[in-house]
C-alpha cells in the first residue's frame, strides 16, 4: 500500500503513520512583521484568556499581521499620551535642566499611568 494518498472529495493528502492515514495539514503562509512589546503582551493575553480568537487568527494566517497592528496602535497611543500628560503637568525640558531628579520622577509616573491606560484600552480588550 502507498505511504501517501490524495482524496479528491475533500482535496486533502494523507500520509501513512503506522496503521493509519492522517491528513497532512499545514498553516497558510503568513508575512512576517516585527512584533514589539505591546504585541507580545497582547499575544500572551490572547493565549491565556481568548484562546478562540488566538486559534482563529493563527489558523487563517493573520496572527502576526494582527499583533503588528495592535503593537503599532498601542505604541502610537503610548507616545501621544505621554506627550499630552507631560504638557498638562508642565514637565518640560526646562524642568529637566533645572531639576533632573524631579523630571525623572514625574516622567516615570506619567509613563506608568499611560501604560495602564494603554493596557486597559488596547491590550486587554
Amino acid at each position: 500500500m502507498e505511504n501517501r494518498i490524495y482524496d479528491e472529495n475533500n482535496g486533502l493528502c494523507y500520509a501513512k503513520q503506522g496503521d493509519y492515514y492522517l491528513p497532512e495539514l499545514a498553516l497558510p503562509p503568513e508575512k512576517e512583521k516585527p512584533i514589539g512589546f505591546w504585541g507580545q503582551r497582547h499575544l500572551q493575553y490572547l493565549k491565556e484568556h481568548k484562546q478562540f480568537i488566538y486559534l482563529n487568527l493563527l489558523t487563517i494566517g493573520r496572527l502576526n499581521e494582527y499583533l503588528a497592528s495592535v503593537d503599532e496602535q498601542a505604541e502610537d497611543m503610548f507616545s501621544r499620551l505621554v506627550e499630552e500628560y507631560a504638557d498638562r503637568q508642565r514637565v518640560t525640558e526646562r524642568l529637566k535642566e533645572e531639576n533632573q531628579l524631579l523630571w525623572v520622577k514625574k516622567m516615570n509616573n506619567i509613563r506608568a499611568c499611560v501604560r495602564e491606560v494603554v493596557e486597559h484600552e488596547i491590550i486587554y480588550l
